[in-house]
């Protein structure tokens, strides 16, 4: 068509409704403003807080909590390292785990899509136990395990809690990743073949960042409930966060004041890890097809 036929043609104009084309596309995403903070219920829930964090203060026990600081801290340190090695060994997993069943051959999808199901079937506190009580009792029968190098930390509690606990990220988080990588567009797949990419570029510079930018908010709740799956170590003696306040429960014969701080540390816990992920997912350029 030529230039002076197309001015000759009417354009043809898509006028949205009043109420969607007033729609601000930043105030989906803004931050509640002061004046939004002081509505109604909001003021009622803040007041609920303050009365609670009143209560608690004033009416609890809290003397014996400068006698375990210490501990308490220590177990928080155990809890957060058991969840950064088991989520970072997990995802590494994880990755394999959902390439096979999108892209691989019957014998690599076959027991990927097995692996996780049977893992996501059956109960992460049934694993664990089968773990350091079933497979961990055979060690010692074996003497060239017990005279290896290995044997010093087999004979621990952590390693089959972290072995337990990775599987079940690896299992859930594959799944997800399963999704991520089938929807991704071909259409940049079959692009970046155009420009002459291998197989390995085309995976690290194409197909791997953009299934992980479409899997990051779902891996944001598994974190979180990777994070709330840790307590589970300690039924075989690792000592974490939740076993030392178990023990405080023990010895002070206290009930309330215990897991009222254990729940308010797993609550800091949690908002500090979502609070990350919406850092990085908005730090993160958004591709679109």
């Amino acid at each position: 068509m030529s230039r002076e036929q197309r001015a000759a043609t009417p354009e043809t104009r898509i006028e949205l409704p009043p109420e969607e084309s007033t729609v601000d596309a930043t105030a989906l995403t803004a931050l509640p403003s002061g004046r939004a903070l002081l509505k109604p219920h909001r003021i009622a829930l803040m007041a609920v807080g303050a009365g609670i964090v009143f209560c608690a203060a004033w009416f609890m026990r809290w003397d014996w909590l400068p006698n375990y600081a210490g501990a308490i801290v220590w177990g928080v340190g155990v809890t957060l390292a058991m969840l950064a090695s088991t989520s970072i060994l997990g995802f590494f997993l994880a990755v394999p785990l959902g390439l096979a069943q999108v892209t691989g051959p019957w014998w690599l999808c076959v027991p990927a899509r097995g692996f996780c199901t049977v893992i996501r079937g059956t109960p992460l506190l049934l694993q664990l136990w089968l773990l350091y009580f079933g497979l961990g009792s055979l060690f010692p029968q074996f003497p060239e395990i017990r005279q290896s190098f290995l044997w010093p930390y087999l004979r621990e509690a952590w390693p089959y809690g972290v072995a337990a606990l990775t599987f079940s990220f690896a299992a859930y988080e594959g799944e997800v990743m399963r999704g991520a990588f089938a929807g991704v567009p071909r259409g940049e797949l079959e692009a970046a073949r155009a420009y002459g990419m291998s197989r390995w570029k085309l995976f690290w510079r194409i197909w791997l960042p953009r299934a992980v930018h479409r899997a990051l908010p779902t891996l944001n709740g598994e974190m979180v409930l990777q994070l709330k799956a840790t307590p589970l170590v300690a039924t075989i003696t690792v000592i974490d966060v939740y076993a030392v306040v178990s023990k405080v429960r023990q010895v002070t014969f206290l009930t309330y004041e215990p897991l009222l701080l254990l729940a308010l540390i797993y609550l800091i816990l949690t908002a500090l890890l979502v609070a990350g992920f919406r850092y990085f997912e908005k730090r993160l350029p958004t591709w679109s097809a």
